[in-house]
């Protein structure tokens, strides 16, 4: 399952349908939370806002917040790239386009933690991801996500694009692309045999009395072939904790957590996986550093964060 996918799940638990009419849907189940589908109708007011406010029974200010942050898509029959993010609540409708609102107060509210641009290289980007930021928005807004503050991030708003991501409650280094062709790219060397994507983790137990310095998991997950390396850095006895040095062959869901999860030593701070690990810091897993072939220069291109995941980073053309 994918991240967009588990927050989609965990946004939708509890939603109740009310029934149609008027050639919408609206669904208001507990917690505040508004679901509105509609296809404009001839005699609809023809202001965005307006429109959602009267479907909806939420105020305009509300809505107008909603359509800034990502909850509010739009799409107009025959126009190419299917349905949009709608944020300017003056847009004027058209009787046949269908617009949704997506409400979740909680959503709404959060304010997200703020990522840190690294290295601006015009045709992508490299940012510092904390921990608690989605890679992405949902349906049901993107104000909490990476790829909206990289998109406000160089004062005139630029495309974005995603070719990779990390687990919201991890923190480390992303790479996200300005063009479509640059997008492509990027997905091309991050998938090559040579390019390196090493993670710092801090696990429970000492890693290196029960399975070694170094080595290997190989262990399937949702059913496809998984591996993870890992190499231990240093062990607190005072702490009972060990930190790894990881590196990841293939890319399933949350593969580093289940992993060492299933072999004895959880991350640290883990709220998902594995028993006695918990930790005020929050989890203890970290994207630290990527090397890959630059689609821009050609050249290999690495960035780093220093051991401690701060936001100084830097970048190594050669």
């Amino acid at each position: 399952m994918s991240e967009r996918e588990a927050e989609r799940q965990a946004t939708d638990r509890g939603y109740v349908r009310l029934g149609e009419g008027g050639g919408g849907v609206k669904e208001e189940p507990v917690g505040g939370r508004v679901v509105v589908e509609h296809r404009v109708q001839a005699g609809d007011p023809l202001r965005a806002s307006e429109l959602l406010a009267g479907l909806s029974g939420l105020s305009r200010a509300a809505v107008k917040d909603a359509m800034l942050k990502g909850a509010v898509w739009w799409r107009r029959p025959g126009s190419a790239g299917g349905k949009k993010r709608l944020r300017r609540a003056s847009a004027e409708l058209r009787p046949g386009d269908a617009i949704a609102l997506y409400y979740d107060p909680d959503i709404l509210r959060r304010e997200p933690p703020a990522a840190t641009c690294l290295e601006d290289r015009g045709a992508y980007s490299v940012w510092h991801k904390p921990a608690g930021l989605l890679a992405q928005g949902t349906r049901f807004g993107d104000h909490a996500s990476l790829l909206r503050q990289a998109e406000k991030g160089f004062g005139r708003p630029r495309p974005v694009y995603l070719v990779h991501r990390i687990d919201r409650e991890a923190a480390g280094l992303m790479l996200i692309a300005h063009t479509p062709a640059t997008a492509r790219d990027l997905s091309r060397a991050l998938a090559a045999a040579d390019t390196e994507k090493r993670y710092r983790a801090e696990v429970r137990g000492d890693m290196a009395a029960t399975h070694g310095r170094g080595g290997r998991i190989d262990l399937p997950l949702d059913d496809k072939p998984a591996t993870t390396t890992y190499r231990v850095v240093s062990y607190d006895p005072a702490t009972n904790a060990s930190v790894l040095d990881v590196w990841i062959g293939t890319g399933r869901l949350h593969q580093i957590r289940r992993h060492l999860a299933a072999v004895g030593h959880p991350v640290l701070g883990d709220p998902r996986y594995g028993r006695g690990n918990a930790d005020p810091r929050g989890l203890r897993l970290a994207a630290v550093r990527l090397a890959l072939r630059c689609p821009v220069t050609g050249q290999r291109a690495t960035f780093e964060l220093p051991v401690g995941g701060d936001t100084q980073s830097r970048g190594i053309q050669g």
